[in-house]
């Protein structure tokens, strides 16, 4: 049975993945700041009071965990801060970076020793993040996120010798309590999607970066 490992997966996205994840007969773990009644529910592994900002927090779970091989590690835990021009706040921008950039950066060095040749690192960053496709507005997201992708591409070159590969995945414009519950697709199709594009994740592909539909995204 694989083995894999989710930040945030409490609800919308990440609870989503877990279920589905847990269907295709993953034991998944769940780390996360709370858990929910939902997550309750799946009856997964779930280490709660854990914070992908939080150094000290992600050093003890990886400690816990340290004879655990992992198959797959997302990171998906994030937040947004909505913003534009006329009323920016430094200090969101930076706690955006520090969870949305810097999260994943921490999770994935200190899981490191729990990944073993084929093992898969997805980083659920977004679509926003691309300068290419980009527009105005929502800063700390944004930069946050145009971030995440560079350290994702960083460690599919890093990695890549090891054997283990990496992803950029948009979910899509997904309707969740991060969103207002506004969006154009539902949690489980974004889920779906996104597990598919990691089904399909290989050395060969390591460090592309796609929309959960398929479609290889521009940076």
């Amino acid at each position: 049975m694989k083995t894999a490992l989710i930040t945030g997966a409490n609800r919308g996205i990440g609870l989503e993945l877990a279920k589905q994840l847990q269907d295709k007969n993953y034991n998944v773990i769940v780390a996360c700041r709370s858990s929910s009644s939902e997550l309750e529910a799946l009856g997964c592994q779930v280490e709660k009071n854990f914070d992908v900002g939080n150094q000290e927090s992600v050093q003890a779970l990886a400690s816990k965990l340290s004879d655990i091989n992992l198959d797959l590690l997302i990171n998906n835990a994030g937040i947004l801060d909505s913003m534009g021009i006329d009323n920016l706040d430094y200090d969101s921008i930076r706690q955006q970076f520090e969870i949305n950039t810097l999260g994943p950066l921490r999770v994935s060095e200190n899981f490191l020793p729990n990944l073993t040749k084929g093992s898969k690192i997805a980083i659920i960053t977004s679509r926003m993040g691309s300068i290419a496709d980009g527009s105005g507005g929502q800063y700390g997201y944004r930069i946050s996120k145009t971030a995440v992708n560079m350290v994702g591409s960083c460690l599919a070159h890093d990695l890549k010798d090891q054997g283990i590969s990496v992803a950029l995945l948009h979910p899509g414009y997904v309707r969740t309590g991060m969103t207002g519950n506004n969006g154009l697709i539902n949690a489980d199709e974004s889920a779906n999607g996104l597990i598919q594009r990691i089904d399909e994740l290989n050395i060969g592909n390591t460090g592309g970066f796609w929309h959960t539909d398929g479609t290889e995204l521009t940076w």
